[in-house]
């Protein structure tokens, strides 16, 4: 059986594509740090839950084994969806810079880390995926969102030259820039939402599209929108 692993697991883009393994045949790990919620979600979907600290190193490492273990070999697909400094906006004079290292710790390291551990896992086979959640604050910064931008430009940086070392080994690396935002927003619901609205779900249907792709012609990077997002 196709296996994937998600990290940074919620409500949104990552249960929505977990969803739609799942409906593709994929046996789906779902990690994140709060395993009483992760559980009920993974329920939703019929995936399996694990626990996992994205600001420290060695508990991804350790949620890879974990995963291997459980699943009889390492996942084919692997989507790193963990962010860190939307909790630290604000003025720079006015920002700790423990909580700017702590978010630098889950958007740009615990991605790294999580690449470096599913490829040395993809190298000997010679395939797999490794998909990375981005945003638009990855090519253009905010006032008062330096923190969240330095996360997300370090991400970019890191997917676009995994893609470079890995493709060639059989490897697709592809870094998505999420370029407005998702709904439904609180008091709505997806039956309530317009059909162009850009919704998690909407996305994952596009990371698995992007899954698809041939060899001959991948992306290293596919930013998404709605039709109707100014910019």
């Amino acid at each position: 059986m196709k296996t994937a692993l998600i990290i940074g697991t919620g409500p949104g883009i990552s249960i929505a594509f977990g969803k739609k393994l799942v409906e593709a045949g994929y046996r789906v790990a779902v990690a994140s740090r709060d395993l009483v919620k992760l559980t009920k979600l993974a329920q939703t979907i019929g995936a399996e839950p694990f626990q996992v600290d994205c600001s420290q190193a060695p508990s991804i490492v350790d949620l890879f084994t974990a995963v291997e273990t459980a699943f009889g070999g390492a996942p084919e697909v692997v989507l790193y969806n963990a962010s860190g400094g939307m909790g630290t906006s604000g003025e720079c004079g006015t920002i700790d810079y423990a909580a700017v290292s702590k978010a630098m710790e889950v958007t740009s390291v615990g991605a790294f880390v999580a690449t470096q551990e599913a490829g040395k896992r993809m190298i000997p086979k010679g395939r797999g995926c490794i998909f990375l959640t981005g945003a638009t604050a990855g090519v253009k910064g905010f006032p008062k969102r330096s923190v969240f931008a330095m996360g997300k430009f370090a991400l970019r940086g890191m997917a676009q030259a995994m893609y470079k070392e890995l493709s060639p080994q059989g490897i697709h690396v592809c870094h998505f820039i999420i370029d407005g935002g998702i709904r439904p927003f609180p008091g709505e619901t997806l039956a309530s939402l317009p059909s162009d609205a850009f919704t998690a779900e909407a996305v994952a249907t596009s990371y698995m599209l992007a899954l698809a792709q041939p060899s001959g012609a991948w992306s290293w990077e596919i930013e998404l929108r709605p039709k109707n997002e100014k910019f």
